[in-house]
């Protein structure tokens, strides 16, 4: 966005951009965007932070099935995307490293040679530690392929799906980001459907909670894959306590003992 005489000018991204370069180049005629447009700052994620606390009592909640407590801790330990996380298959779990590649959002694709697979993309890395890593066993029982997260029935008779996203050997279909959120939100909703948490909300969390203990503005980036810092700024909500901890760093030098 950019501004003048009290108006706003809505600035074009990077690629629309880089079109009306190669239009000059081109000798074809664009529109021009004046020199004095700025763009405005990235603004401010509405996407609540939850409190350590309060992710592991709803983990820990008997009534929560194995299966959402391993998909919440792992979105959490990973900060990744919920598309990210339940596109992962079990071929693709590196139990020793608690790591795993992921299709990650805007993924391209690889330069393909012939009879390479249309759907081969660049993979970004993911990792977890001890919550998730204690799950995962008892989420597979034992299971060597297909999707992590499955669900309870099998797809009706009149519904096409991929064989990627159905267990070869169960032959229950891959759990949809929207059968996911309806979940999470049957056990959070307090005011009625469609008031619980967001599954994005596990993302934010494990972000400011990093940043809470100290991680770097570089570790937060390379956790979460973003490639601007500005982007990363919107995932960090210190709790007020956060903030009161650290603002105490700045009372007089006897004030503290």
């Amino acid at each position: 966005m950019g501004q003048c005489g009290g108006e706003h000018l809505e600035l074009p991204p990077g690629g629309v951009l880089s079109w009306l370069g190669w239009c000059r180049e081109r000798g074809y005629e664009g529109p021009m965007v004046p020199v004095w447009a700025k763009r405005l700052s990235v603004p401010d994620s509405e996407t609540p932070a939850r409190s350590k606390m309060a992710i592991d009592r709803l983990v820990a909640r008997r009534e929560v099935h194995l299966r959402e407590k391993t998909l919440w801790r792992m979105l959490y330990e990973t900060v990744g995307r919920a598309e990210e996380i339940l596109g992962v298959n079990v071929e693709d779990l590196d139990f020793a490293g608690r790591r795993c590649p992921v299709k990650a959002k805007g993924a391209r694709s690889k330069a393909r040679r012939r009879g390479q697979a249309r759907e081969d993309f660049v993979l970004e890395t993911v990792y977890w530690d001890a919550g998730t890593a204690r799950l995962l066993p008892r989420l597979l029982k034992g299971r060597t392929r297909g999707p992590v997260f499955v669900t309870h029935r099998r797809p009706g008779p009149g519904k096409v799906v991929s064989s990627r996203d159905v267990c070869p050997d169960t032959g229950l279909a891959r759990l949809s980001y929207g059968q996911a959120r309806a979940l999470l939100d049957e056990h959070t909703a307090v005011r009625g459907p469609g008031t619980g948490w967001d599954l994005h909300e596990y993302r934010h969390s494990g972000l400011t909670h990093l940043g809470e203990a100290g991680a770097s503005l570089l570790m937060l980036m390379a956790k979460s894959r973003h490639k601007k810092p500005e982007n990363v700024r919107r995932y960090f909500k210190p709790s007020p306590d956060a903030i009161a901890e650290i603002t105490s760093l700045l009372a007089p030098g006897d004030s503290r003992r």
